[in-house]
């Protein structure tokens, strides 16, 4: 599982990233570390994720933009945006 450290925080999306990295979805394997919010890099793509409960979620198509999606894993199935990045 990926390390979370926010899990005893309040949820407060509002505060200064503590840093970010590119992601690679892949079905097999969590993120390093879960994240707070995903940037997407295309238009129109969707992105599908896991939360720290191991339950998956699948956007509909999203504009470039950085969205509110905490995810323990991005999937590489039925993820088709593109230069992702993650905020922590």
């Amino acid at each position: 599982m990926a390390r979370d450290p926010f899990k005893d925080m309040s949820k407060n999306n509002n505060e200064a990233a503590r840093g970010a990295f590119v992601i690679a979805p892949n079905d097999g394997v969590d993120l390093p570390t879960a994240i707070r919010q995903l940037t997407i890099g295309t238009a129109g793509g969707t992105v599908s994720f896991q939360d720290k409960d191991g339950v998956t979620h699948t956007t509909g198509p999203l504009p470039i933009g950085t969205y509110p999606i905490q995810a323990h894993r991005i999937m590489a199935t039925d993820t088709t945006a593109t230069g992702l990045t993650g905020w922590i």
